[in-house]
């Protein structure tokens, strides 16, 4: 015996252990053994403990209850593991030395479990892998639910914002469509004090307001006096954004040149002899509003100063002061002035006629605009017999030839004159020659005869347009030629009763008189 040997020890190499101590470590190990089932057995997580040949050796009593008694057979069979799950094979990182580090989740057959493994020494010192799993499939079954809670809500969500999207886009064109009927309406069904006439130039003039008239625009209007300056701002102020503000209209060759800037622009106290306070002029008071400055080539190299500091700047200098004054006013002006001619003789600055003349808008005088006539005629005639209380309801054709023919010097505003003088001396419902007024001779005014006139007319429109109007005039002679008898304009025009009833309504002609 070696020294330092412990005679028991060299006593146990020579004969093996005594039976007694193999008995007491028999009993130890079962011990050890029913000690860990019993702790495994008592835990709600599920035990596995595998050997590293796949084996497992064993299972607690949860684990046996969840996937029955696999004891004895390899994991990987017995659990059904995928082959793409092998890789990440608890028994073979912890056989390969590598440490779990947090939880993992597996599909076992049916069964959702999270788990998490560590090396185990056996009682025959053998290395076994511990795995401990938690069923946790009730916990997916509920997140699966709620994860198609939230899809069906995002759903809802998605077809409710689809749904305001397409309210929203109904809307859109909804307002867009309204918009086109307002246009339509403001065409078709105007205001008495609105433009009358369906003529080419008419409907460009028309299409030409109702694209600027919402822009900030400064705007001049030309053309001829009576030929509705007025009328046309007052029509790109009400359909401007400012509609609902001031709107001021003033006639700058109506005010002498000495009033003239402090009624636009205001004084200050003690700028003129007895004033005893401030007094503010039209710019402040239609401030954010829009102001009408009427026959604006009339005004004087001092005021087109003050304009142009205006137009440039938004600023007003009050007479008998030194302080400046932001306004913030939309001007619309109107001359029956060549300005450009003007600028060219020094009379209008250069500078301020293109501060004016950002947009022009000029209207073309009624005797370009011929076909614009007779519907002015049927408007005034409703305006004043209504005004005059008058039951005016026939024109006979003389009388609408000599105002066709007629060259209307004064234009529009002329025409009304014309109108309303004749309904207001006309006797027996009827306008006579007798009641028609001219300011000059028809035929000294008209170097047009009326054969160009017709063949001027005939050049201005479609030739559809001219016959039809050649037959409404034949027509409506025929009807007051024979009396107003279908029958006998019937025979005589070689047509039937029913083609004569259908053309006279086309026409508005009612037993020879014209529609009014």
């Amino acid at each position: 015996m070696s020294r330092g040997v412990n005679p028991k020890m060299n006593n146990f190499l020579e004969t093996g252990p005594p039976r007694a101590e193999i008995r007491i470590d028999h009993k130890e190990v079962e011990r050890l053994r029913k000690n860990r089932s019993a702790l495994f057995d008592s835990m709600s997580d599920m035990v596995f403990l595998v050997r590293g040949d796949y084996c497992i050796e064993y299972m607690n009593a949860s684990a046996i209850e969840t996937f029955g008694n696999l004891q004895g057979n390899i994991c990987q069979e017995a659990l059904g593991c995928a082959p793409e799950q092998c890789a990440d094979c608890p028994v073979t990182q912890s056989m390969a030395g590598k440490v779990c580090q947090g939880l993992f989740e597996r599909r076992i057959g049916r069964v959702y479990v999270e788990y998490n493994y560590v090396a185990f020494q056996g009682y025959q010192d053998e290395q076994l892998v511990m795995i401990v799993m938690r069923d946790v499939t009730e916990r997916k079954r509920q997140e699966k639910e709620l994860a198609k809670f939230h899809n069906n809500i995002e759903k809802v969500l998605e077809e409710k914002i689809q749904a305001l999207n397409e309210s929203e886009r109904v809307r859109q064109e909804l307002r867009r469509e309204v918009n086109v009927l307002k246009r339509e309406l403001d065409r078709y069904g105007r205001q008495d004090d609105e433009m009358v006439g369906e003529s080419r130039m008419l409907r460009e003039l028309r299409e030409m307001i109702n694209h600027v008239a919402d822009s900030e625009a400064t705007i001049l209007i030309t053309g001829e006096s009576g030929t509705g300056k007025e009328l046309v701002a007052d029509i790109i102020h009400r359909r401007s954004s400012r509609k609902d503000k001031p709107f001021h209209k003033f006639n700058c060759a109506a005010v002498s040149e000495s009033l003239l800037e402090s009624d636009l622009f205001g004084y200050e106290k003690g700028a003129f002899t007895g004033d005893t306070a401030r007094r503010q002029g039209k710019f402040e008071i239609v401030d954010n509003g829009t102001i009408f400055l009427d026959e604006i080539g009339d005004i004087s190299p001092r005021m087109q100063i003050a304009l142009l500091r205006v137009l440039q700047n938004g600023e007003i200098v009050r007479v008998g002061g030194n302080e400046t004054k932001k306004v913030d006013v939309r001007v619309i002006a109107a001359t029956n002035v060549d300005l450009a001619e003007a600028v060219e003789s020094k009379k209008i600055r250069r500078d301020l006629y293109y501060r004016l003349n950002v947009v022009n808008i000029h209207l073309p005088p009624l005797r370009e605009r011929r076909e614009d006539i007779l519907p002015l005629i049927t408007h005034f005639v409703k305006k004043y017999r209504i005004a005059f209380k008058k039951e005016i309801d026939y024109l006979p054709n003389r009388i609408i030839d000599r105002l066709l023919q007629y060259d209307w010097p004064g234009n529009v505003r002329e025409l009304e004159n014309v109108i309303k003088r004749a309904i207001l001396l006309a006797r027996d419902n009827v306008i006579t020659e007798k009641e028609l007024s001219f300011e000059s001779s028809p035929s000294s005014n008209n170097p047009v005869s009326a054969g160009s006139h017709i063949e001027k007319r005939m050049l201005e429109q479609p030739l559809k347009e001219t016959m039809a109007e050649f037959e409404a005039k034949v027509l409506a002679t025929a009807m007051d030629r024979y009396e107003r008898n279908p029958q006998s304009v019937a025979s005589v025009l070689g047509l039937g009763k029913t083609t004569l009833y259908e053309k006279l309504k086309r026409y508005k002609l009612n037993g020879g008189r014209n529609s009014m």
